[in-house]
């Protein structure tokens, strides 16, 4: 199962591989600090600030075009928000965690293709 589509990123670089290289590398470096950050903030009970780390998150992944988890991740901003199935919350980080650590070894594979 492929996590990532490029063709967003591919398009709004307009094919130029430096930049998507760039891209990447920024998201492989990105997604441990998101995570230690969304389990923080989490154990933390920080929820306001655990719901903007999510909407940063969300960018990251529609450059990825990780559509799916993207919506997710609104959904889980938005329970953030109004302070609502907060039981629901470790899921949510669990997903991003397993997703984006899939994603991952997709894009390093992408980037010996580059």
């Amino acid at each position: 199962m492929a996590y990532t589509n490029l063709n967003y990123l591919k398009n709004i670089t307009e094919g130029n591989k430096e930049i998507i290289h760039e891209m990447i590398e920024m998201f492989i470096l990105q997604v441990p600090e998101f995570i230690r950050n969304l389990n923080d903030l989490y154990q933390a009970g920080q929820y306001a600030a655990l719901g903007k780390e999510a909407h940063k998150a969300k960018s990251s992944l529609q450059i990825m075009g990780m559509t799916e988890l993207e919506q997710e991740m609104k959904r889980f901003q938005l329970k953030t928000i109004e302070g609502i199935e907060v039981e629901s919350y470790p899921v949510h980080i669990r997903n991003f965690e397993n997703q984006c650590n899939e994603a991952l070894e997709e894009l390093k594979i992408e980037l010996t293709i580059l």
